[in-house]
């Protein structure tokens, strides 16, 4: 299964928190030694304030109750910064947990910034410490603190960088959480901002919407009716290029989305072209699968493939309805495509 682990490319264009679900997933399918997971939990946590997680990883891994003083003195610098912290955005949230005060609040916004500083006397600073706020507490490992805190920052801020920084914090807290409906509705803010954004590089745009599919599928593999989303967005041309462009690996995930989904077979001579396309750069069981019964009409290297998919779907997570689901697609690709080229077959 660690042959078809795409941790290593994926992990890249992740904030660091949405690694741990891939660690945690890891360690239960002991793809890696135990050690190997733990100390690489310890150098993502040692950027983070979740030092108390820290700190109990490390007792586990070296099998010791004593912490190095360094995790110690981390823990007293990060419980000052919160109480500072706290006591810096104190005045907005006392205003944001006043019902009756936040219903004076308008959908405009420089009115809602003048009607702060005339009545309450919050100020920029304070809308600026609320920002800092919020990602300490996503960085303290409270998302459903952070993501609260995000949304109404957001409401305030007339910054357009920090706003899209304030949303991507908002996207990973509510995937960490698992709320997948708002996380779609989150994702879907985010792509609309990026594709009508004016950014200094093309690059940076390209960079956004490989970040936007890596952190999407989280959602699109757990949310119920989101099977077919991951086409929408994938498949768009300005996606699709920079799956091909920087981030081939994706293709996995676009193939397995057209196996289980049938009803999206207009689409799929397109992408058949790019599997065809992409051979060169990347290819797995799954891609090599298509190409088998689609390009080459190997109906014996397909039957193969498809016991090697077993293998990459189990290393991916699936569930076993979805997995059940996509062997069941893929046995149905291998028969139709054999009906549709020979005139007469043996049933045995």
């Amino acid at each position: 299964m660690a042959t078809y682990d795409l941790t290593p490319r994926i992990a890249p264009n992740l904030d660091r928190h949405l690694v741990f679900p891939l660690l945690e997933f890891l360690q239960e399918q002991q793809m890696y030694p135990d050690e190997e997971i733990l100390k690489a939990k310890i150098e993502l946590l040692n950027k983070t304030n979740m030092v108390d997680y820290a700190m109990d990883i490390h007792k586990s891994l070296y099998r010791t109750e004593d912490v190095p003083q360094d995790m110690i003195e981390r823990r007293v610098e990060v419980v000052a910064r919160l109480k500072s912290l706290e006591e810096s955005a104190a005045p907005l949230v006392a205003f944001l947990q006043n019902p009756s005060a936040v219903q004076e609040l308008r959908a405009d916004k420089q009115y809602n910034l003048q009607m702060l500083n005339d009545r309450y006397q919050i100020g920029p600073d304070q809308i600026e410490a609320l920002y800092q706020y919020a990602k300490f507490q996503f960085e303290c490992g409270n998302y459903s603190g952070a993501a609260d805190y995000l949304y109404q920052y957001r409401a305030l801020c007339t910054n357009s960088e920090r706003s899209l920084s304030a949303l991507w914090g908002k996207l990973a807290a509510e995937v960490l959480m698992q709320n997948w409906v708002v996380a779609v509705e989150e994702l879907n803010r985010l792509k609309e901002i990026i594709d009508s954004k004016s950014f200094s590089s093309p690059l940076n745009q390209v960079q956004s919407r490989i970040w936007l599919m890596h952190w999407s599928l989280f959602i699109f593999f757990n949310h119920d009716n989101d099977k077919t989303q991951i086409i929408d967005l994938f498949n768009q041309d300005k996606y699709l290029n920079a799956i091909q462009t920087s981030a081939p690996h994706l293709l996995r995930y676009l193939a397995t989305a057209f196996i289980i989904n049938k009803r999206r077979r207009s689409q799929f001579k397109d992408f058949i072209r790019v599997i065809q396309q992409e051979q060169h750069s990347y290819k797995d069981p799954i891609t090599e699968f298509l190409a088998c019964v689609f390009v080459n009409y190997d109906f014996d290297g397909a039957q193969k493939k498809m016991k090697e998919c077993e293998e990459v779907e189990d290393g991916n997570g699936s569930t076993m309805p979805l997995r059940d689901e996509f062997l069941k697609n893929a046995r149905l690709f291998i028969l139709e495509t054999y009906c549709r080229i020979h005139q007469r077959i043996d049933m045995g």
